[in-house]
């Protein structure tokens, strides 16, 4: 889910780490009882148990700065972003805009009743989401997909969303154990739908229509040249055409 106003957020840290995880890194732990953990096939030190507070993680040239605002964030599920981070984003970077920003901030916020939102480039996580649905990591996938895309100028949300679940598609790492997919084809769905229901649409778009559908609508909606008429620029049909095409044979 994306936000289109800018939040700022006060990222009151009880205590600031940085470390690069391409050298070896001497990281003083933040709590007295450590382990070991990997990031990015670097082994460094970690507290077991994430204390409230900011750390900063450098890699590669992309930083993460990581605020945790709930005490008892389970560091199983901190550590699985952090390496989904830096092992995801630089993909998406890579195919869907080269100048994006490298320096994102996640926020676990206790007080937000929400799954996930962005709002520029601050991913803020729900901690008592996160708490009861352990496997959903992917969120992550999603929302640093909206931090890529940044669009501006009226670009469609059921398409932005629709991108978004399509990067969960396939970029993500953890779909199945939490119980996430496409879902079937039903004649009371619309392509507006967004999320899931555009996200397969796509899929089976990339597949039966035009393999470079999706990268050439994000293009279009970052150089805001997107309108309707970009269906039938791309495919030669219109988006309705489309969707009844799809509907008529929905198998991917």
């Amino acid at each position: 889910m994306r936000f289109p106003n800018p939040l700022c957020i006060a990222l009151g840290a009880a205590s600031i780490l940085a470390f690069s995880a391409c050298s070896k890194s001497s990281l003083t732990p933040p709590a007295e009882e450590n382990a070991q953990t990997t990031l990015s096939g670097k082994q460094v030190t970690a507290a077991a148990t994430t204390p409230v507070g900011t750390v900063i993680y450098t890699s590669n040239g992309y930083k993460l700065t990581f605020s945790n605002n709930a005490s008892g964030f389970d560091d199983a599920t901190r550590q699985k972003f952090v390496d989904m981070y830096f092992s995801i984003y630089p993909k998406l970077l890579n195919r869907f805009y080269n100048n994006a920003t490298k320096q994102v901030t996640f926020v676990i916020d206790p007080n937000y009743n929400g799954v996930a939102y962005t709002s520029g480039t601050t991913v803020t996580y729900s901690a008592a989401w996160m708490a009861n649905h352990p496997q959903d990591v992917d969120v992550l996938t999603h929302e640093v997909m909206h931090v890529v895309q940044a669009y501006t100028g009226g670009t469609p949300g059921w398409l932005t969303e629709g991108i978004a679940d399509y990067v969960r598609y396939k970029y993500g790492v953890n779909n199945g154990p939490a119980g996430w997919s496409l879902p079937a084809w039903s004649s009371s769905q619309s392509y507006t739908d967004a999320y899931r229901v555009t996200a397969r649409f796509l899929v089976w778009l990339e597949r039966h229509v035009r393999a470079t559908i999706v990268d050439d609508l994000n293009t279009a909606l970052r150089n805001k040249t997107y309108s309707g008429n970009t269906w039938n620029q791309l495919t030669g049909r219109s988006v309705d055409q489309l969707w009844t095409d799809y509907s008529n044979n929905p198998a991917l």
